[in-house]
């Protein structure tokens, strides 16, 4: 068998992937609620209309990526496409709350990224997105 050289977050059945997570003082059933808000959604995904609560149910954000909630499982797992436009196929993008110790982990995984370039994108894209999801959260305690 011949060892193919692959690149950082290359895999050899899927194109490239990224991975984000990071742990905050927030309960789980918080952290869940603050990633389906409106506002959460826009920071990890952009803004849609759609709540995203159901398998099958389509959205499509206001700069144009699409794709279809696949699996929802309430508090925990969020499983959905994503295709912005000019992308020949979707990728996959998952969304897990982790309880962990005295906070929670948000964790973020996307595959099926065409190249290196789209993971570079994304992975400061997952970057930003819980630095303002971060930010939401000391939002809400400093408002309490």
């Amino acid at each position: 068998m011949k060892n193919e050289q692959r690149t950082v977050g290359q895999t050899r059945n899927t194109g490239f992937e990224i991975g984000a997570r990071r742990t905050l003082p927030v309960t789980p059933a918080d952290a869940w609620q603050l990633l389906l808000s409106p506002e959460g959604i826009a920071a990890w995904l952009g803004v849609t209309p759609n709540l995203l609560c159901n398998p099958g149910e389509r959205y499509e954000t206001t700069d144009g990526a699409a794709g279809e909630v696949r699996v929802y499982t309430p508090g925990s797992h969020l499983r959905l496409t994503w295709q912005p436009p000019g992308w020949a196929r979707a990728s996959t993008v998952q969304v897990r709350v982790i309880p962990s110790g005295e906070g929670t982990t948000l964790a973020f995984h996307q595959e099926h990224l065409p190249d290196a370039a789209a993971r570079a994108v994304r992975s400061a894209h997952y970057s930003t997105a819980l630095d303002v999801l971060e930010s939401l959260i000391k939002d809400k305690e400093t408002n309490r």
